[in-house]
């Protein structure tokens, strides 16, 4: 029975991977602030040391899986919590369980993304080196004097993104798989609290894919299920783009 743990396992698409997986035969090991396997407060450094010491307990220092779902949105109080969980929250969790994944025999870790990571493409915020040179202290500043919690998003989403296609060749020589998802919009708390966000709902209304709807958290969970299976043996280094045709909407001469 593979073993996987799942950050943001008690909602959203984080619960929604838990239970594909739980379904396919996985002993999942969740991982959140409340009502988890593990409950931990991912936004602090002590917080993901805890998180990573009582993962290794439960799984016994051998992990099959690693799927990074815990994110916060624009709705946060504090745009530098942001940066905390959607990046810190995820690269100290894969570095810190990376000698387990090494004892599997077929590792494979996923990190969700955003296709939003896109927008820091033609403009990047300053905030992106910091996170990339683990400057927490610096880009917490940052973000928190920028005032803008979209920005934050959306920085901290393109560098969690880039961390991943940086690991690609360390770990595949290390035999781990590493992908990232990015959805769109779906169907979530997180998404609900956008679209009922003064500043943000109007835009994240008329902001629609081309398929004409939002997703749900299953159908990004069965895509990170098959990602995380043997079938996709051969994937790695990948950001697959769940998102109803947002991103080609967006840049269909840039892929």
């Amino acid at each position: 029975m593979p073993v996987t743990a799942v950050t943001g396992s008690a909602s959203g698409i984080g619960a929604a991977v838990s239970k594909v997986l739980s379904d396919a035969g996985h002993r999942v090991i969740g991982i959140d602030r409340a009502n988890a396997d593990v409950n931990a407060d991912l936004s602090t450094p002590a917080g993901r040391d805890a998180a990573i010491s009582e993962v290794l307990s439960q799984c016994d220092g051998k992990l099959d899986g690693l799927i990074c779902c815990a994110g916060l949105g624009v709705t946060s109080p504090d745009s530098g919590l942001i940066i905390s969980v959607n990046y810190f929250g995820v690269t100290t969790l894969v570095d810190g369980l990376q000698p387990a994944l090494e004892k599997s025999e077929a590792p494979a870790l996923l990190i969700i993304g955003s296709v939003a990571a896109n927008q820091q493409l033609a403009n990047q915020d300053a905030m992106v080196p910091l996170l990339l040179n683990c400057d927490e202290a610096g880009a917490l500043e940052l973000a928190r004097n920028s005032g803008q919690p979209h920005i934050a998003y959306s920085a901290s989403k393109y560098a969690v993104t880039a961390f991943a296609r940086q690991k690609a060749v360390e770990y595949g020589r290390k035999g781990i798989r590493i992908n990232v998802v990015a959805p769109g919009a779906v169907e979530t708390p997180l998404h609900k609290a956008s679209l009922d966000d003064p500043r943000f709902g109007e835009a994240v209304k008329n902001f629609v894919a081309p398929i004409g709807r939002a997703g749900n958290p299953e159908e990004i969970a069965d895509v990170v299920a098959f990602l995380q299976s043997e079938k996709a043996s051969f994937i790695h280094g990948g950001v697959f783009f769940v998102d109803g045709g947002m991103d080609a909407m967006v840049r269909s001469q840039a892929f």
